[in-house]
C-alpha cells in the first residue's frame, strides 16, 4: 500500500502478504480486511489497458506459454481485460503468479487478490478490471476458458474432439 501523503517516502512499500495458506486449509488473502471496496477507485489506479499489457509482457518475459489476452469490455461487467496463460509445472505457475502479483502492485493496482496459489494448478489473480488466470496445461485444457470468453480463440484439443 502506498502512503497517502507524498512527503512520507520512508514507507512507500508495505511488505507483501503471505500468499500461501496455512496447513489449516484456510484461503489465502492478499489484502487485509480493512481495504477499501472494489467500487472505490483511487486516483493512482493504473489504466486497465496499460495494466493488461504490462501483465502480458511480464508473463512473456517469464516464459509463460500460450498467453491469450481477451478484451471483456462490453462483454462482462466484472472486468475489462482477462489474460489466460499456462505454466509448465505447478512451480512455474506459482512463480508466474507471484511475479504478476508483484508487478500489478508495483504498477499501482490497489486491490489485488490471489486464489489457488497453494496447489498452483489454476491461479486466479483478480486485479479489479484486469483478471489473470494461470494454469498448468492439462488444467487449462480441461476448463477451456478461451471457448467461453474469446469467440476468436483457436479451439483447444478437447473442444476439437481430439
Amino acid at each position: 500500500m502506498l502512503a497517502s501523503s507524498p512527503s512520507s517516502t520512508a514507507s512507500k512499500e508495505a511488505p507483501l502478504p503471505s500468499l500461501r495458506s496455512s496447513k489449516s486449509g484456510k484461503s489465502a488473502s492478499a489484502q487485509p480486511a480493512s481495504a477499501p471496496s472494489r467500487a472505490t477507485k483511487s486516483s493512482t489506479t493504473p489504466d486497465t489497458a496499460k495494466l493488461a499489457k504490462l501483465v502480458a509482457t511480464q508473463l512473456e518475459e517469464d516464459k509463460a506459454e500460450n498467453i491469450l489476452q481477451i478484451d471483456l469490455a462490453g462483454k462482462s461487467p466484472m472486468a475489462d481485460h482477462m489474460i489466460v496463460a499456462s505454466g509448465r509445472s505447478a512451480r512455474h505457475v506459482a512463480a508466474l503468479a507471484d511475479k504478476v502479483f508483484r508487478k500489478m502492485k508495483d504498477a499501482g493496482a490497489s486491490r489485488v487478490h490471489v486464489e489457488g496459489l497453494p496447489n498452483a494448478d489454476w491461479v486466479l489473480i483478480d486485479g479489479g478490471d484486469v483478471i489473470v488466470h494461470i494454469f498448468r496445461p492439462e488444467v487449462r485444457e480441461f476448463y477451456n476458458l478461451e471457448r467461453i470468453w474469446a469467440s476468436d480463440a483457436p479451439p483447444t484439443k478437447r473442444a476439437a474432439g481430439v
